[in-house]
């Protein structure tokens, strides 16, 4: 174990490891580009974005009232 790890005492038994240690252990490599992000073809149709995003508008909004 990482001697970055420390013991969390609002949560008995859980042990809290830094971001940039948990990203060191799993190999995670800073973004370069935004390219790397990319994903064209994620949605099948403009149809099926427009529907993603009024949903995920409306989820948002929701409480707010």
């Amino acid at each position: 174990m990482s001697t970055d790890a420390e013991r969390n005492p609002e949560w008995p038994g859980v042990t809290h490891v830094p971001a940039d240690e948990l990203a060191r252990r799993q190999g995670v490599e800073p973004v370069a580009s935004l390219d790397q992000l990319a994903r064209p073809d994620l949605f099948e149709s403009d149809d099926e974005l427009d529907r993603f995003l009024a949903d995920l508008y409306a989820s948002r909004r929701e409480g707010i009232a």
